[in-house]
């Protein structure tokens, strides 16, 4: 197969699986290779997701491997046959490949979580709030580049899948901009945590166990609990964290958050409330 400049997180992912799958059977990828009848750089490809794999190269791995996990098999075959090109690919090229492996994450994901605590989550976002952190950032953008990133973060927000967000009070309150900005922001959050498919829960300040929703994350939902993949945002850059062990500590911790966090009910008042103080 044609070797790929830059694969996108999802193919990389499948390149992980198989390398898991790979060393939890004891095999090299020298053995692995001769499988298929290649060599140690192509499997080093396929496992960098460097290259593609065939569904029949693909099963055949998997039943070297011993994995009789037919669900998650399945699961991989779908990672490596879809050819779909997604909305996100008019971008390539002109966004950081961090913007467009997240919303291709975002595409395939069966749900979506969100910790916020200094800012509204993008999914959210009003397109003035959007406009002023993005006028924050630094280097400065150009309007073109501005313009990219408003227009990507509103396709975003077109997802019909169940989306849960634990927001603090902190990044309800802290002004990205004007007066305006913020009370048109508190109000688009109480119209869209009544659309049934978007659950919206506040931290207040007067709440304990704060210490347990001290971190910003986006949890996405694989197709199986094992595919999920967890977003954290730094200065550095994007991180996708998708090994077992951190998986299971971030969904403790979201359980540990939603438990610091008011009912629904009580967080569209409290969201309310603010936007009338402005």
């Amino acid at each position: 197969m044609v070797q790929r400049r830059e694969p996108t997180a999802r193919q990389l992912r499948l390149g992980v699986e198989l390398r898991r799958l790979r060393e939890a059977a004891g095999l090299t990828a020298i053995q692995s290779a001769a499988l298929l009848g290649a060599n140690r750089v192509q499997m080093s490809h396929i496992e960098s997701g460097l290259t593609g794999v065939s569904e029949e190269r693909l099963r055949r791995l998997a039943s070297h491997y011993a994995c009789t996990d037919a669900e998650f098999i399945d699961a991989l075959v779908e990672m490596a046959t879809d050819r779909a090109r997604g909305w996100w690919e008019e971008y390539r090229g002109l966004l950081p490949t961090s913007f467009l492996d997240l919303s291709e994450l975002e595409h395939h994901a069966r749900f979506l979580r969100h910790v916020a605590i200094l800012y509204v989550p993008g999914l959210l976002q009003t397109e003035g709030y959007s406009r002023a952190v993005f006028s924050s950032r630094l280097p400065e953008l150009t309007g073109e580049e501005l313009e990219l990133r408003i227009r990507h973060r509103k396709a975003r927000q077109r997802f019909t899948i169940p989306y849960e967000a634990v927001v603090h009070e902190a990044a309800l309150r802290i002004r990205v901009s004007d007066r305006a900005t913020s009370r048109a922001q508190l109000t688009r959050l109480v119209e869209l945590s009544e659309a049934e498919h978007i659950t919206v829960r506040v931290i207040p300040f007067d709440m304990d166990g704060f210490a347990r929703a001290s971190s910003t994350m986006t949890y996405v939902g694989g197709s199986l609990p094992k595919l999920d993949t967890v977003v954290r945002d730094a200065l550095h850059g994007t991180a996708f964290i998708d090994s077992e062990a951190q998986l299971n500590t971030y969904r403790t911790s979201f359980r540990r958050v939603e438990a610091a966090a008011l009912e629904p009910g009580q967080s569209r008042d409290l969201i309310h409330r603010l936007a009338k103080e402005l």
